[in-house]
């Protein structure tokens, strides 16, 4: 894999706090990022293909065993 070093400005309080996160998983801050960002990448580009498949099943959906025709009526389905 090719890598890309990234320079980030980060406030000092919420770096000290992220410093002691990395610690306690026994990771580095660039350990730390890394998985949270490859994590973001995943999460987002599962959301697409799941919104991909969503968009092709209403663009085709499936058959229902009706092939097309409604054989019932409204009150039918409705009696009171």
């Amino acid at each position: 894999m090719d890598y890309q070093n990234i320079t980030l400005s980060v406030r000092k309080d919420v770096l000290r706090k992220v410093k002691h996160i990395a610690i306690e998983k026994q990771t580095s801050v660039s350990g730390l990022l890394t998985r949270m960002l490859e994590n973001l990448v995943e999460t987002e580009d599962a959301y697409g293909k799941a919104r991909e498949r969503q968009l092709a099943l209403l663009n085709n959906p499936p058959d229902l065993g009706t092939y097309g025709h409604i054989t019932w009526r409204r009150e039918d389905l409705h009696e009171r």
